[in-house]
């Protein structure tokens, strides 16, 4: 008897961590949303993705600790985790994070605002140059051709 309420008490546990990286989840996908403006389309897909992912999570979980058995206090151990984890972390781990991916997104636009100068001056320039190159020779043809002289035809 006292095994099987150590057993319990075990997956109810386990069920508290799963809820716990559920809302861990849940924030990361907020982090996204708050960094990155998507449009809806793209929401719906993220929202998609987020119900797959803990889809799979509770299932590994159920299956792997609880021997696929579906019981009461699975849903209070993830209800205890979700709530522990928005009440005591949530705040702090979005704070957190939005830093973070803004500090990389600034790094990433410095980088890419100096490789697009960097293109512009190693491929665009000469491009340019033989641009205007070619144009003048047939700006000449063409202002002969309007003087009334011959033209190259």
């Amino acid at each position: 008897m006292s095994q099987g309420i150590h057993n319990q008490i075990y997956s109810l546990l386990i069920f508290t961590i799963t809820g716990i990286l559920i809302g861990i989840i849940f924030d990361i996908f907020r982090v996204i949303r708050k960094t990155f403006k998507t449009p809806d389309f793209i929401t719906y897909i993220e929202d998609l993705i987020f119900w797959m992912i803990t889809g799979v999570l509770l299932l590994f979980t159920i299956f792997k600790f609880n021997n696929g058995e579906i019981r009461s206090y699975i849903f209070v151990g993830l209800g205890v985790g979700i709530i522990i984890y928005l009440l005591a972390i949530s705040k702090l781990f979005i704070k957190v994070n939005v830093i973070i991916i803004s500090f990389f997104k600034k790094i990433i636009s410095f980088i890419f605002k100096y490789i697009v100068k960097l293109f512009k001056i190693t491929i665009c320039k000469p491009i340019h140059f033989f641009v205007i190159n070619i144009r003048r020779p047939i700006s000449k043809i063409k202002i002969l051709t309007k003087k009334g002289k011959k033209s190259w035809n």
